[in-house]
């Protein structure tokens, strides 16, 4: 077999029994890694409560990983989230991928729970449980510094330990599984860390075209303006959005309450640059390096972090916003969500905290003590707990990212649709409405936009089963990759072949959500974008969302989609009809 290896390990941490499974060709062929075989592997269990014992944590890679190709030292990890309650996979970048696939797996499937804190180390010759009650309650940085000799390693903080309902799973060299919860699915299993190391080399169908496939999608990320030219992306990493979003006024200020902050120039790119002299990094044989680093190998924010713990709690102060992330990656918590949650927790009572009371509220969500046990179940939980609902910013329970929904109508529909709750990345419409220049379609329009929120949703899912990275196609497409793929495997797919896969994909987590109880009205946004406009610009108004438009644009999506007025699909038609 080229591409894969065709081979699933299980581990059940109540038993301590493990065995390595054959997964079919055709699942490989229809599903091809990453998010889409984990969510094909989910078919039997997808109902139960995310912290079941018996509900698996999978970690999956893709037929181009552990090949020489840029952008895809990646994997998908899914499961039920326990924030959401949907059906969940974060897509990440680390060695732990390539290692994973060197010691001759697709994919891990973890299920069980284990008496005792527990570790699991991974090698072609074995996979060894082993008791790490020394480790629990230690921080993600003390314990992947312990496990730095046993290979690359994917671990959980306190956090996760303590099952926040938004704890994150961090990797070795800076990856992490931030969204949706799934490091309390391990916290849930008292499993504190994986280590996995190997030598297995992934073959390859056909060597020179994939060399070829390379060539051109490296040639194409050096011609990227996002990613080597004028938007800043090489020189700030993704901070360089900070200004950007300012100026299209889509930066969430004050809980959503407003869409620019006039502080944020304090935490810019630019002035990331003159306080930290930041350093490229990134993935493994990748040279985009969206990750950043100071002078001195503190890592620095995402542009997400940075104005969630910037704008949106109503704080220019770049020290706290540095000292946030770091304690959220120590804690093992995902930032996005933390700080929306606190954010709501702000506005039900008042007023934001200080800049040097964010870090030890963190402290206190991550231990669930004081106000920190209520802020650990998440926004919505939080707000409709306190009898306001409508304060919390979030969609299927997901706390919404840095990008206001009334400053661009395809990443507002995106949210809605999106299978894993308010989430930008799923549909991908940011860089054709906000990155191009000339804008290619019309932020302010719903025109056209549930044609694109499909197509970005079909392909997405593609190349989160592939697995590469969601950057690559700031500059490479879905053809170039589909090129490495068929070389990689020696089985060809054309686009539209490749975006039916993706549909089969997307399809499936929406019939999943459907079972467990999810439908039209959670399709929606929260109240405050259709009645309260955003800060208006030099020569533009951020004015609320026409709700008769929006639900139009929803409707028309759901008919795209082949889904009843209710948004609802034939689920045992469906299911009957795939692998």
């Amino acid at each position: 077999m080229h591409g894969w290896h065709g081979q699933a390990l299980h581990v059940n941490l109540k038993t301590q029994q493990t065995r390595s499974e054959q997964v079919s060709p055709e699942l490989l062929q229809s599903y091809l890694g990453g998010r889409g075989l984990g969510d094909r592997l989910m078919r039997e269990t997808f109902t139960l409560d995310p912290f079941d014992a018996d509900m698996p944590l999978i970690f999956a890679v893709g037929p181009l990983c552990g090949t020489d190709l840029p952008a895809t030292d990646q994997l998908a990890i899914v499961s039920r989230s326990p924030l959401t309650g949907t059906i969940f996979s974060n897509s990440t970048g680390s060695r732990f991928a390539t290692r994973l696939k060197q010691a001759g797996y697709d994919m891990l499937i973890i299920t069980g729970k284990s008496d005792k804190p527990v570790t699991l180390q991974i090698t072609p010759d074995s996979t060894v449980i082993e008791e790490a009650t020394a480790l629990w309650g230690t921080t993600t940085t003390e314990t992947l510094s312990t496990l730095a000799a046993k290979g690359s390693s994917a671990v959980i903080g306190p956090a996760g330990e303590a099952q926040v309902l938004f704890a994150s799973i961090q990797f070795h060299d800076g990856g992490t599984a931030a969204r949706g919860g799934l490091g309390a699915v391990m916290g849930s299993k008292r499993l504190k860390a994986i280590s996995v190391d190997g030598d297995i080399e992934t073959a390859v169908a056909e060597p020179q075209r994939l060399a070829n496939a390379r060539d051109d999608i490296l040639r194409l990320f050096n011609a990227s303006p996002a990613l080597f030219g004028e938007l800043g992306f090489k020189e700030f990493g993704t901070a360089a959005l900070v200004d950007l979003i300012a100026r299209r006024r889509m930066a969430p200020t004050a809980n959503f309450r407003e869409t620019f902050f006039p502080g944020s120039f304090n935490y810019s790119g630019p002035a990331l640059q003159k306080e930290y002299a930041p350093l490229k990094n990134g993935c493994h044989n990748c040279p985009i390096g969206c990750r950043v680093t100071a002078s001195d190998g503190q890592p620095l924010p995402e542009y997400d972090t940075i104005s969630q713990f910037g704008g949106l709690l109503n704080n220019d102060d770049l020290p706290t916003i540095i000292a946030a992330n770091n304690t959220c990656t120590a804690l093992g918590l995902d930032p996005v969500s933390a700080a929306a949650s606190i954010a709501t927790w702000s506005e039900l009572r008042g007023s934001f905290p200080e800049p040097e009371d964010i870090v030890p509220l963190l402290h206190d969500i991550a231990a669930r003590n004081g106000d920190g046990e209520q802020i650990a179940h998440g926004a919505r939980r939080l707000a409709e707990d306190s009898g306001r609902p409508e304060v919390a910013m979030t969609v299927k329970s997901l706390e919404l990212p840095a990008c206001d929904p009334r400053g661009a109508y395809g990443i507002a529909l995106s949210y809605c649709t999106s299978t894993r709750g308010g989430c930008h990345q799923q549909a991908g419409v940011f860089a054709p409405e906000i990155l191009r220049k000339p804008v290619a379609t019309d932020r302010f329009s719903f025109a056209g936009k549930a044609k694109l929120v499909k197509i970005g949703e079909n392909n997405n899912a593609v190349i989160e089963s592939l697995v590469a990275c969601r950057f690559a196609f700031f500059g490479a497409s879905l053809e170039e990759y589909g090129e490495a793929l068929a070389a990689a495997t020696g089985i060809g797919h054309t686009l539209s072949e490749l975006q039916q896969i993706g549909e089969r994909i997307f399809l499936t987590e929406r019939c999943y959500n459907q079972q467990n109880g999810f439908d039209r009205n959670d399709d929606t946004l929260p109240e405050r974008f259709f009645t309260e406009a955003g800060s208006h610009g030099e020569e533009f108004d951020i004015p609320p969302l026409d709700r008769v438009r929006f639900y139009e644009e929803r409707d028309r999506y759901y008919r795209l989609r082949g889904l009843d007025q209710f948004g609802q699909l034939n689920t045992t038609e469906f299911l009957g009809k795939q692998p």
